[in-house]
Order: structure tokens, then sequence, then C-alpha cells
């Protein structure tokens, strides 16, 4: 089988590239394991969150200027008309998005703390300034027995903001079922009792009940919408009162959402999706990448002309370490360990940077991958599998993803 380009990996990276290069014409094929890291998140995605030295960031773009040169959003050649069309991007999917490259908003973390954010999913509750708060009072509603929704935490970190908090719960007998084993009582599941059952009308007078209108904001769990925002959004007008949505812990209904939706716009737009299978090797000419093989297509190579890897890092399997390196397990691209020893990988205080997390694969100025010190001349890396950023300190797993991959997605249309 042959395609314009064949892309390595269906999470947010993969997917912006495959919408990108689609709507441009392109005959694109995505080759994704399963699950991505979307499952994990939290309704927000982020640009630059913090600095080098840990501060909150209000002005992403300034920001970004000071990153160390070994930023991937150095490699980009411009970043804030990138951020732009990533928000479009969002819309033609259907996911109506909040914010700007400009300034970073708040969001609330489902353990009740505040932190800065690129674009918000339409309905999720933010913050335009942590230091002064929309809500002198607020309903903190769950639903009875909901374990990922953990409201003494979000009531603490609140009321330290001096919010008045008062935490409800409401419940239904359809979820009865559900509640008598803790790990179906899960986000994904009650979305799905309460809209094939059509519920919505019900819930939103239970909340009624218990908020009614003595409070600024009604914050509810993010546990509507699994496939589109419709019922989500629906949910917010029935109540009839100030309401919003609080990211649970994983499995997250917004993150589902967003790789639903994302999913459904790319095979819309033509694009062939290999779901549940995986590349294990590839073949290599002259330094140009001219094939790959899967798991399940049983021998038959896939060809492109140009091929994009965008598999993630450590926690999907993008790269992977043993005991004496740290390496790229589909097609064996060169991999960038920062020269450290392997003791020095990791620190013992957890919440230090950790080294191993700015690890990943090697690239040129373009993005293309290197192999055994050459460029690859028709593979490129987009998203958490480079290296140069550890995003859990600075806040921009997104917008590498996203910026990347239409950086990519440029270059190939050209």
């Amino acid at each position: 089988m042959k395609f314009d380009i064949i892309i390595i990996g269906g999470g947010l990276s993969g997917l912006t590239a495959g919408i990108a290069l689609a709507e441009a014409g392109k005959d694109v094929a995505l080759v994704s394991a399963g699950q991505s890291s979307m499952h994990f998140g939290s309704g927000s995605l982020d640009l630059l969150g913090c600095d080098e030295k840990g501060n909150d960031v209000y002005k992403p773009l300034d920001a970004i200027k000071a990153l160390n040169s070994k930023h991937q959003y150095n490699k980009l050649e411009d970043v804030s008309s990138l951020a732009g069309v990533a928000k479009q991007l969002l819309e033609r999917a259907g996911i109506a998005t909040t914010g700007n490259a400009t300034s970073n908003h708040w969001r609330i973390t489902p353990i009740g703390g505040l932190m800065p954010t690129w674009l918000s999913m339409e309905g999720m509750a933010t913050i335009e300034d942590p230091d002064h708060m929309p809500w002198r009072k607020v309903a903190l509603v769950n639903i009875v027995n909901f374990l990922d929704f953990p409201t003494k935490f979000l009531a603490a970190g609140l009321r330290d903001k001096g919010v008045e908090v008062d935490v409800k719960a409401v419940t239904l007998t359809e979820l009865q079922k559900l509640r008598q084993s803790p790990t179906e009582m899960r986000s994904t599941n009650i979305a799905k009792v309460i809209e094939s059952n059509d519920l919505l009308v019900k819930l939103a007078e239970e909340v009624y009940k218990v908020a009614g209108e003595d409070y600024d904001m009604v914050l509810l769990p993010a546990v509507l919408g699994v496939t589109n925002s419709d019922k989500s959004q629906q949910l917010l007008k029935l109540i009839k009162v100030p309401a919003q949505y609080v990211a649970t812990l994983p499995p997250s209904v917004p993150g589902v959402r967003m790789q639903t939706m994302l999913r459904k716009r790319f095979t819309a737009l033509g694009g062939t999706f290999f779901t549940g299978d995986q590349v294990t090797e590839g073949t290599f000419e002259d330094n140009i990448l001219k094939g790959v093989k899967t798991a399940k297509l049983d021998g038959t190579v896939l060809e492109a002309d140009n091929f994009i890897l965008a598999t993630g890092s450590f926690m999907s399997r993008g790269l992977r370490a043993d005991y004496n390196r740290v390496y790229e397990p589909a097609l064996g691209v060169d991999v960038d360990d920062l020269g450290l020893d392997r003791k020095t990988w990791a620190k013992i205080d957890v919440t230090d940077a950790q080294p191993y997390m700015e690890m990943g694969v090697k690239t040129d100025e373009k993005l293309r991958c290197m192999r055994n010190g050459s460029t690859i001349s028709n593979l490129y890396a987009i998203g958490s599998i480079l290296s140069g950023n550890n995003s859990i300190k600075r806040l921009d797993a997104a917008g590498v993803d996203m910026l990347t991959a239409l950086q990519v997605a440029n270059n190939l249309i050209k």
C-alpha cells in the first residue's frame, strides 16, 4: 500500500499532523497502537506554563523567547502563527476552546490547584488571574460514590484562595448498578449511563435542588460528552444557574472527547486509520525510509513519500530504556541521551526536574530524524518523542505536540 505520508502514532501530535495534511489534499495514513495520553487530559492544552525557574508564565509568547536553545520551539518558524492555526484546526474538528497564545489563563486541577494554560475546552472552569478569584461562594457538586473527583482537595484549594465552598452531592437511581463496584464508577461509564438514558433533565434538577441560586458558581465533575460537547453544554443550560466543569482524575471525559473528535475529523477528510497496530520495522535505502511493516498486517509493507514519527515518549513506549541506553524501538533512529551516565538519568527527589524527561530523538533544524549520525531525508519527528523539553516542569506538552506537528505539515505541504 502506498500513501503520500504515513504517520506513526495516533496521539495529539499525530492527529494534528494528519488533519493538517489531509486538509491540504494529501493521502495520509495513520498507524496507532490504541489509546493515547489524551485519555489523561485535563480539558486544557498547555503552550508554556512555567519558565526555566519554575515560575508561572503569564505571557507565553514572551517567555518562549527566553527558552534554552535545545527546546523544540526554536525549530519553529513562527510560534504565534502556528498557535493560531492550532486553535482553528480544533474548531474545524468541532472542538471549541477559550484562550490564546498571548496570555495564559488558569485551570482548576482535580486536586484543587491552579495551573496556567493556553486553551481550554468549552465549559471548563477557568480563571483569568490566579490572584483574583471571580467567585465569592461556590457549590462543589459531586455524584455520590464517584471517587475520581476529590472534593476535599478541591474545596481546600479554593478556600485557600478566599472562596467560600459548600460541598454537595447528587445521585440518580440509574447509577445504582455502577455503584456495586467502585471500579465501574468511573467518569466514562457515568457518561454512558446518563447520556444513553437521557437523564440530563433529571440530573439538572438534582443539581439545582442542592445548589439553588445561593452561589456565584456551581462546579461539577467533567463526566459528560464522550463523543462531542452537546450533552455537556446542554446540562449547563438546564441547570439554570452559572455552572462549569472541573477535570476529574483519569480517565478524562474531555480528553477522550478530544481524541474521538480529532479521529472523526481525520477520517472524514479521507485519512486512513490503522488502529490497534504498531510499526515494528522500517526499510532504509541511502538515508531514505522506503516503507514500514506493522505487527498486524502480516508482512505487508506500507510505503510513502514521507513519514512522521509521533509515537510519544516513555509513557506511550515511543521511547524505551534498558540498563544501558535509551532507544527508539520502531525505526532505530538516534536518541539524544544528553551524554548522561545511567546513574544520573533520574534524581532521588521526585519533585526535581528529571533529566531523562528531556531525552528524545535527534532531529535537524527541519525536524528530520537522524539515524546512525545521518539525516533521514523523508522521516520527521513531532511531539513528545523529541528531545529538549521537560513537559512536566514547563507545562508545554500540548503546544509541543500541536506546533511541531503543524510545522512539519507546513514543510511537507510546501
